[in-house]
């Protein structure tokens, strides 16, 4: 699969000015939802069934996503969906299918739960531009911030965000280990420190061929927050997105970092839950 493969023709966005939520989602999806990398770990494989493109081997569990369903309803659709179940039951996998609030047919939630599918927390796509962010380059008193790429660090990463989180996040630093084992320049990671602790960190990925650099992770220790670092972080993988000619910024945001991010000049443009079967 070629890098930076959309399904159709990316619409070209009128202008780093344009923050609306109706053009930003048909470029999300357009230029975001069906990419996939070139560079994959070697596990890692991508294939198609029908208008889905399925990817395993990469993380904890597969994923499916796919630009639009292409009028797939009823009876097929119920078969399309059964096919990913059977797939991933039959590689003792789970699987997310990532779905979206705008995604037809409208009954689309209710046959995948019929199909085992269980939906996890909503979160809200929100997308912004970079270069307003990049310009901010200060960082809290007491912290700093750096790239980092060995397995250490992503270890004390991984450690942080089960902390946060409550349940075991150490996956997290073998499969970002592999990620930038197959793609270095595709992925950076940061973190933020206070002294010799992981107080927050997020990565970035560039998404080539497109206008969009994502954002993913974020989490910052409760004792440490409302000081800024959030914010800090987002700004520091702007200014790398920048760097490398991207105009914008998207997000995968929780109910805790929407609102910060909307502070940022951000815009929700739909919503995504994961649904998840795990055999």
């Amino acid at each position: 699969m070629p890098r930076g493969y959309v399904v159709g023709e990316p619409p070209t966005l009128t202008g780093v000015n344009d923050l609306d939520p109706g053009a930003l989602r048909v470029a999300y999806d357009a230029q975001l939802r069906a990419w996939m990398p070139e560079r994959l770990p070697p596990q890692a494989t991508v294939e198609t069934d029908g208008p889905l493109i399925r990817l395993t081997g990469l993380d904890r569990r597969g994923f499916v996503t796919y630009r639009s369903l292409g009028g797939v309803t009823g009876a097929e659709l119920d078969a399309l969906i059964a096919r990913q179940r059977d797939f991933y039951a039959a590689r003792g996998e789970a699987v997310e299918w990532k779905l979206h609030g705008h995604d037809l047919p409208e009954d689309l939630p209710v046959r995948l739960s019929a199909a085992g599918f269980e939906p996890e927390e909503q979160e809200t796509v929100v997308i912004g531009l970079a270069a307003p962010l990049a310009a901010d380059t200060s960082v809290p008193e007491g912290v700093n911030l750096r790239e980092v790429t060995t397995r250490t660090d992503l270890d004390r990463i991984a450690s942080m965000e089960t902390a946060v989180w409550g349940e075991d996040r150490f996956f997290l630093a073998e499969s970002l280990e592999r990620e930038l084992a197959a793609d270095p320049s595709g992925m950076t990671v940061v973190v933020a420190e206070a002294g010799s602790a992981v107080v927050c960190a997020g990565w970035i990925r560039f998404v080539e061929g497109t206008a969009f650099a994502t954002l993913w992770g974020g989490s910052t220790l409760p004792e440490w927050r409302g000081r800024g670092i959030y914010k800090a972080v987002v700004r520091c993988r702007a200014a790398l997105a920048v760097a490398r000619g991207f105009t914008y910024l998207q997000v995968d945001a929780s109910d805790d970092s929407r609102p910060i991010l909307q502070r940022c000049g951000f815009v929700a443009v739909t919503t995504t839950t994961p649904y998840v079967y795990s055999p």
